[in-house]
């Protein structure tokens, strides 16, 4: 386990509660310990938020400024908390919608201190809103990026090489555990966690299943707004779903372990590293690049959203061969236990701020 010599401070818009793991993590790897600066989500955005137990957490008071493109916040106090907390280090979101964090870079860098951006990337952008984004992400002395083609993005805007560093987002410890699946199922079982909302596409799940002659059984575990919408339309079309609700940590364990295939149609998702973890192989939509890392021809297929043909010829494909969902189910295992997890974020984290 790499360590980090010095006291690290690091902002965050919210504390979402699945990174309280990861934070307490990395605070446990930092010698001088950890602050944490985070606020409240807005109510839309329904976000459950976490506290953490080893990093010390002040709570930012998030003032929201407008709504979706036009969206922008102030965290009230960060720079009085840098005053207080006298870090060695600071990690902030790269994030230009952020509007206290130049002061906080600024505060940092008259005292010779070391900020590192951490974001998902950049899209391809030319001519003047390029100079603009590599001037933002240019304040920091350093890069982590959530994925290999965020990395790229960055170094594609101009920002150095050897100053990014590729943490795999991970909200899953490398499992501790190995499901063993039998090499034949009579009927398949398909597996879809999340929230039961439009983006996730779970209705084009249940129209898909209902196309397979193979008559899978489809799991559908997960809350929110089109739930009764989703029910009324599985009674229509493919009665056999099983709505199973919320379900969290210890409580998803036996539906993990029953599936075949682990599906998600939509975008966004974070159960897919843990259905990973159990041995399953996966079927999702292409998103932000945090998925390219962990999805992989060996161990699942990548879709584009919103089209369907390919959510249903993926599916076929997928529980053509029983034998080869196993093999690929092993190889997702592989993948969560020696690459991508949260301890070996928490490393790539420690390896930036050693760097600098």
């Amino acid at each position: 386990m790499k360590k980090y010599s010095g006291k690290l401070a690091l902002q965050q818009r919210v504390l979402p509660s699945y990174r309280v793991p990861f934070f307490d993590l990395l605070a446990g790897q930092c010698e001088g310990g950890m602050h944490l600066f985070a606020g409240q989500p807005r109510p839309i955005e329904m976000i459950a938020s976490g506290k953490t137990k080893v990093a010390q957490l002040r709570e930012a008071n998030n003032i929201h400024l407008f709504g979706g493109m036009f969206y922008l916040c102030r965290q009230q106090g960060l720079v009085n908390w840098l005053e207080e907390t006298n870090p060695d280090a600071l990690i902030v979101e790269a994030n230009p919608r952020y509007l206290s964090t130049p002061a906080a870079v600024q505060w940092m860098h008259a005292r010779g201190r070391t900020v590192i951006g951490w974001g998902l990337g950049s899209p391809t952008v030319s001519g003047f809103r390029k100079q603009c984004r590599l001037s933002f992400i240019g304040q920091f002395d350093a890069m982590l990026s959530y994925s290999q083609r965020g990395a790229e993005e960055y170094a594609a805007l101009g920002f150095p090489h050897e100053k990014i560093f590729v943490a795999h987002n991970s909200i899953s410890p490398a499992p501790t555990f190995n499901v063993q699946r039998s090499t034949l199922n009579a009927q398949p079982t398909l597996l879809f966690v999340g929230r039961l909302q439009a983006r996730k596409r779970v209705d084009s799940l249940l129209r898909a299943c209902a196309e397979l002659k193979s008559n899978p059984r489809l799991m559908i575990v997960g809350d929110g707004p089109e739930r009764s919408i989703l029910e009324s339309l599985a009674k229509d079309i493919y009665p056999s779903a099983e709505f199973i609700g919320a379900k969290h940590g210890a409580e998803l364990k036996p539906y993990f372990e029953q599936a075949d295939l682990f599906v998600l149609p939509g975008t966004g998702g974070l159960a897919v590293q843990e259905a990973m973890s159990y041995g399953l192989p996966v079927i999702v939509a292409k998103g932000d690049g945090t998925q390219d890392d962990l999805v992989r021809a060996g161990n699942g297929w990548q879709i584009t959203p919103e089209d369907y043909g390919a959510l249903v010829s993926t599916m076929k494909t997928a529980l053509s061969d029983i034998a080869r969902l196993r093999e690929m189910g092993r190889e997702s295992f592989r993948i969560v236990s020696e690459e991508i997890n949260t301890q070996k974020m928490a490393d790539a984290f420690v390896t930036a701020l050693n760097s600098l």
